[in-house]
């Protein structure tokens, strides 16, 4: 657990059924144990008046995110979807940033990149916790080798001091290795790993 205090934000990063329940067309593997140890950041930061945002994959039911159309995913956490929801056990209590809505690669909490002109754009996380007066953000969920990965080295980019707690995500490892790649890059970027 951290210690969190004003100036700092839990992001809590993608936490859905489609990631966290065994039966979510891209479950990642522990990620329903991640809700616990999430949970546990919840309270400590809400206790203390921490912010809290959490994100969300909330895609349009065909974009070339997905296999079908091109990408590398399966279809998962389409709009309105029972995958999309948060996963029940989940305590929410804070804003929530709403990813890939447009059909755009929706991996940072931060910036969303068109996934055929690779443009990119601002999400307002950057400028929501600045307008809160947030210089430090931890951060939490799934998957550690992707979201949580984008997540936190945009928040570097961006200026925030950043903490990920490892023990509170789970990665997808797509090939052997990417999570130990992720976590590496991420503090070669100035990233705390705890």
């Amino acid at each position: 657990m951290v210690h969190y205090g004003l100036g700092t934000a839990l992001l809590v990063v993608d936490v859905q059924n489609d990631f966290a329940d065994p039966s979510g067309s891209l479950y990642v593997s522990g990620g329903e144990l991640v809700v616990a140890r999430v949970n546990v950041e919840v309270t400590a930061a809400r206790a203390v008046g921490a912010e809290i945002v959490y994100t969300t994959d909330w895609h349009p039911p065909h974009t070339p995110h997905f296999a079908e159309m091109g990408g590398v995913w399966p279809v998962h956490c389409v709009r309105h979807s029972w995958g999309a929801e948060f996963h029940p056990d989940l305590v929410v209590d804070g804003d929530v940033i709403r990813k890939g809505t447009g059909g755009e690669d929706g991996y940072s909490a931060f910036t969303l990149r068109d996934p055929q002109s690779g443009e990119r754009r601002s999400t307002g996380l950057a400028a929501l916790l600045r307008a809160r007066d947030v210089q430090a953000v931890v951060l939490v969920g799934i998957a550690g080798d992707y979201c949580v990965h984008d997540s936190a080295l945009d928040a570097r980019a961006a200026g925030f001091e950043v903490a990920v707690l490892r023990a509170a995500t789970a990665s997808v490892n797509l090939q052997p290795g990417d999570e130990q790649a992720a976590f590496a890059a991420m503090e070669a970027a100035g990233v705390e790993v705890r």
